[in-house]
């Protein structure tokens, strides 16, 4: 166990076909690595939670070959996922969580998993249970969930665990916490989240799963809704592959066959016209969207921070710069801090800076009549 404040924290992101694994001693990462899984094996189970025991064993089996051993870990901390909506914070994992968890109560995605494996490790190895800012923390205000449909209502879908993690290492870097600033965070990676942060809150945001927003690499971003339903009767186009070309297949992929960031820099710089004016698009819709949370928060505001993976490409990350930085000043956290993000939430908790949360399965929002 802890020893003079030092904590090991073992971390669980599961993916589609992967589950990436770290084992942290406080900050220090001892191990970061993505176990890969038999993606012909993981289709045979008819539901994600039956993967449960085949994601265990390679992630142990991993451990055994890397002569890893987890009896003297604090905590074991999740990614997270199908529960009912809920605000940010550590959440240690209790009978209804994990209730909620393996029955994909809200949504089937593997991150399901996370939760399931850090509570039979716990019980297995000794030390606490928690999933950290998972996919289902909800804090708009209510304004901002308002449509021009009646019954039809904006959701938070935001790259949730990055984001608070960079708002608290942006605002430690100031010496001052995250509660005490307003801030806009643009995640940009496969898909981009740009939400207003409001004293430690996420008040608004584009739902990153329902389509909305800046056009990304895989991602179409808003459309004009005409222009969607006329293609769904169409007969062109099945649920499925409408969905697809919305989420999957839309962007930079539609436009230009990649979504690789540094291919399509290199078409730009052999002269492609084309390309320039589709990724020049792009930044220019993720700009437009900065703008609107800091019309969101009243101009009052901190800190523009950019991350996620393409945050590391120089000319978007410098015209962003020049468009925004009258706005507030401007600071990079480039790629992902998930893994990282999870363990120091646990460990917040472990060493009482933090308060943890209680899930009680009830949603913290549900629609208005």
């Amino acid at each position: 166990m802890h020893v003079n404040g030092t904590y090991r924290v073992f971390a669980i992101n599961p993916g589609s076909t992967s589950t990436k694994i770290a084992l942290f001693e406080n900050e220090k990462a001892l191990l970061n690595v993505a176990v890969s899984h038999d993606a012909k094996k993981l289709k045979e189970f008819p539901e994600i939670s039956d993967q449960f025991e085949d994601r265990k064993e390679t992630i142990l089996c991993e451990l055994r070959e890397r002569n890893v051993v987890l009896e003297r870990i604090d905590a074991f901390v999740g990614r997270g996922g199908g529960l009912v909506s809920l605000v940010g914070g550590t959440y240690p994992v209790n009978d209804i969580l994990l209730h909620h968890a393996r029955i994909g109560f809200t949504v089937k995605h593997p991150a399901i998993l996370g939760s399931q494996l850090a509570y039979d490790f716990a019980r297995t190895f000794g030390g606490r249970a928690f999933v950290v800012n998972p996919p289902d923390v909800d804090e708009f205000d209510e304004v901002a969930r308002i449509t021009g449909w009646k019954g039809v209502y904006r959701e938070s879908r935001i790259h949730a665990l990055n984001q608070k993690e960079i708002g608290i290492r942006h605002a430690a870097s100031l010496g001052r916490k995250y509660e005490d600033l307003n801030l806009v965070i643009a995640h940009m990676g496969g898909g981009v989240s740009v939400t207003a942060h409001r004293r430690g809150r996420m008040v608004d945001s584009n739902d990153i799963v329902n389509g909305d927003g800046p056009m990304a690499p895989t991602r179409a971003g808003s459309l004009p809704a005409m222009v969607v339903i006329r293609a769904s009767f169409s007969g062109t186009y099945s649920e499925k592959e409408l969905s697809e070309r919305l989420t999957k297949n839309g962007g930079l992929v539609d436009h230009l066959g990649t979504a690789e960031i540094r291919d399509i820099v290199r078409t730009i710089e052999e002269g492609d016209a084309y390309a320039k004016l589709v990724y020049d698009a792009m930044i220019y819709q993720i700009v437009k969207a900065i703008g609107a949370m800091v019309a969101a928060l009243k101009g009052d505001v901190d800190g523009i921070l950019l991350t996620g993976g393409i945050a590391n490409e120089p000319y978007l990350v410098r015209q962003i710069r020049e468009a925004v930085e009258r706005f507030a000043p401007v600071a990079v956290y480039a790629g992902e801090f998930e893994m990282e993000a999870l363990a120091s939430g646990a460990i917040r908790v472990l060493d009482g800076t933090e308060e943890p949360k209680t899930y009680t399965g009830l949603p913290v929002w549900t629609p208005v009549s």
